[in-house]
Parts: structure tokens; sequence; C-alpha cells
């Protein structure tokens, strides 16, 4: 029969199981890697796993919305927004902050603020969101050059290479001058890692010594912070912007903080401006970003403890089918390998999200957990607040469900 790993107290099967299913319809051109398989039937629970953006409002949250006290925010006068901005800027240490939609506008005013002559140039990571991403937007919109440095395994990059890669010959008018260089934090691509604080520390140097800005691409810089037990400004302070997201880990439907000088801020409005971002009564979201920001940021350690315990089982699977190493799980992003090439990770991804008769037979329910293949062929997994403790071992039972009818099949097949 199957192996004790699949075990699990029946109090725990049942508070898991009451639960209602979900389903999607998901256009597959909107997403990076296709829509997820439709499990139906009433004996499927889904465990959502493919990123930390797929997050529900709570209660509070939408009461807040409900209630927020509004005004013309393009004016001004938008005392939810105004609150919400000072909250922001006290927390990351900066003079000034500003909401806007989305983080890739967010990391696109930033671009146009810093690298203020079109043909300017920014120093980025190969792998960094902004530059995989965001559809070259700096390029398209800003018409801002990029040169690009190796991204390390850490997320970091090696600052010898950012040296060689800064221009030393403006005003000359064969090349673009270096005005930027971006990181991000935590790192997506690389699972989450945090930028160390010595790395940011000597960036900073470097930039300063060659007159560079340093804008963090802080998605979830947040997550970075309650990893390393310190306040978001303790980072923030090596940078002179940053772009937090509200509507990742935190929790909110929508938004993100763009934090920097007030004179950047300043600059930061008319560029949000003509990118569509001036929004009017924007207090009814803002209040939802204060929620994130005063409730969220706590129970953020959960989603990391769940994310290495997750990890851990993967580990010690049997048979021994995922391969990771447990020193790189940070936060709330795993990547992990498929010992076994005959499984791509497209492959196991379908299998994870996919239920059938002798599942159900052997978990005594059908679980549906959604992932995504990712970069360099690696399976990705996000937690998020609508994952809970039990939601983890439901995946983890999955796992190892499939890691054995995996080997069954190939004992078969042999």
């Amino acid at each position: 029969m199957y192996s004790k790993t699949l075990m699990v107290p029946a109090r725990l099967l049942r508070n898991c199981f009451h639960k209602p299913r979900c389903v999607f319809h998901v256009d597959p051109v909107r997403l990076y890697y296709g829509s997820p398989q439709v499990v139906t039937g009433s004996a499927v629970r889904t465990v959502d796993l493919r990123s930390d953006t797929v997050t529900q409002p709570g209660a509070a949250m939408r009461r807040a919305m409900a209630e927020a006290e509004v005004g013309d925010n393009v004016f001004g006068e938008d005392p939810t927004v105004n609150e919400l901005e000072k909250r922001a800027a006290d927390m990351f240490g900066m003079e000034a902050t500003l909401f806007v939609p989305t983080a890739t506008m967010s990391n696109l005013i930033a671009v146009m603020v810093h690298c203020r002559e079109r043909g300017d140039e920014m120093i980025v990571g190969d792998l960094s969101h902004i530059y995989v991403y965001e559809q070259g937007g700096s390029a398209q919109l800003a018409g801002v050059h990029s040169a690009v440095v190796t991204t390390l395994s850490d997320g970091t990059f090696d600052l010898d290479q950012l040296i060689s890669k800064i221009r030393h010959s403006y005003p000359n008018p064969h090349y673009p001058r270096s005005r930027l260089v971006c990181v991000e934090n935590t790192h997506n691509i690389q699972g989450g890692r945090v930028l160390p604080l010595s790395f940011l520390q000597e960036l900073r140097s470097v930039a300063d010594k060659f007159g560079l800005a340093v804008h963090m691409d802080g998605a979830r810089v947040v997550n970075a912070a309650v990893a390393l037990g310190v306040q978001p400004s303790a980072i923030l302070q090596h940078c002179h912007s940053v772009s937090v997201c509200l509507s990742k880990g935190l929790g909110a439907p929508v938004g993100t903080m763009l934090g920097g000088s007030k004179d950047f801020i300043q600059r930061a409005v008319r560029a949000c401006m003509a990118l569509g971002g001036g929004m009017r009564q924007l207090g009814i979201l803002a209040a939802a970003g204060k929620i994130a920001l005063s409730d969220m940021i706590g129970r953020l350690e959960e989603d990391h403890r769940n994310t290495r315990s997750f990890a851990q089982a993967l580990l010690q699977c049997d048979p021994p089918l995922y391969q990771l190493d447990l020193d790189t799980v940070e936060t709330n992003i795993l990547r992990f390998r498929l010992r076994d090439t005959q499984m791509s990770p497209a492959e196991f991804c379908k299998r994870m999200a996919g239920v059938d008769e002798e599942e159900v037979k052997a978990l005594g329910q059908g679980v549906q957990v959604l992932m995504f293949p990712h970069f360099g062929g690696t399976v990705r997994a996000v937690w998020h607040l609508d994952i809970s403790e039990e939601d983890t071992q439901l995946a983890i039972l999955k796992a190892q469900f499939v890691a054995q009818q995996h080997k069954l099949k190939s004992n078969r097949a042999s």
C-alpha cells in the first residue's frame, strides 16, 4: 500500500477538507506559464501556490475600504491617501512616498525620475524583474537604455562587474550616460532571496563614488525585513528610492508605495500623471493599504515558516524526487528541481493540479495544488496569507503522493 509518509491525523483532514473548493476560469494569455487545470467535484480542495498576488482582502480590510474617508487625490485632498503616504514614509525612513496603482508603474516612474534624459542608462541584474518581466518599459516608454550585470544565486551581483559597466565618457556623443543602478529585494527569480545589508552598503558606496542613484525594486522588501529581523528603514537607508508592493504578501487588492526624497516624489507625481496614474477618490484603495502596513506585516513570518516546512518535507520525501538547497529558503518563495528528468516541471505541475480516484482513495480527499514551472527548469511555489499550516500539510501530502505514483509508474515501465 502507501508509505507512512502519507499518514495524517484524521482531525487535520476533517479540518482541512470542510472548506469549499476553488474553481478557476483563467485566460491563459494573461499568465506567464499557462492556465491551471480546472478540477471539478465537491470533494476537491485547492491550495493555490502560484503567487502571493492571489490573496483575497479579509473582512477588516473590506470594511475599511467601504468606510474610507475620501477626497480628490489629484488635488491632494484625499485624507486616507495622505495618511497612508505619511505612514509609509515613516516606515521606510524616507522623506515622502507616493501611492501608485502597480509595482511595474512604480519602477517605471523611478527610472523616469532618476534618468531624466532619453538615452540615459540604468544598470540592472540580468534576472531582475525590471529587466525580465516588465516588457522593457524603461526603453519602450522612458527611452532609457539598460546595461546588465550577472545576477548571482543570492540575488546580488559582483560590484567589480558593476563598476566595469559604468560609462565614464559623458558627454561623448557616442555613448549613453550612466545614471542609475537597480536592485531587487527579495529576489523573485532567485527564489525570494534576501539581499545582505553588507552588499547594499557596499553598493551605495560605489554608487556615491560614481554619481549613480540606487533604486530598489522592493516589491517584497517587507519580507526581507522580517527575515532579517530589522525595520524596512534599516534596509532602505542604502537606497535613494524604493517601490514596495502592497498587493503581494501584504494582502491588499491593489497598490504600491514609491518612496524617496521630497524632490524625487514631486517629480514622480508628474511622471505618474503622464502614465495615467492620476486617480481621484483613491482613499477606498488606500484604506486597504493602511491595513496592509499596520496589520499584515507581523504575520509574514508564518508564510516563511510554512515555506520552509514544505521545503523540508520535500527533502524527506520517499522516494526522493525533489532537489533543493534548504539554506536558500529565506522567505515565502520556494524553487525546487525534480531529480528525475523523465518528469518535466510542466508535467509535475499538471499532476499536482490534477485529481484522480487513486488520490481520493489514498488521501481521503482530492487536493489540487497550483504551482508554476519556473526559470531554469525549476518549479516555483509561493506562500501567502490565504495558505494556512493545514493547507501546507495537504500540499506536502500531495507532493508525496505524486512522487510515489511516479515511482510506481516508472517501475511498471521498466
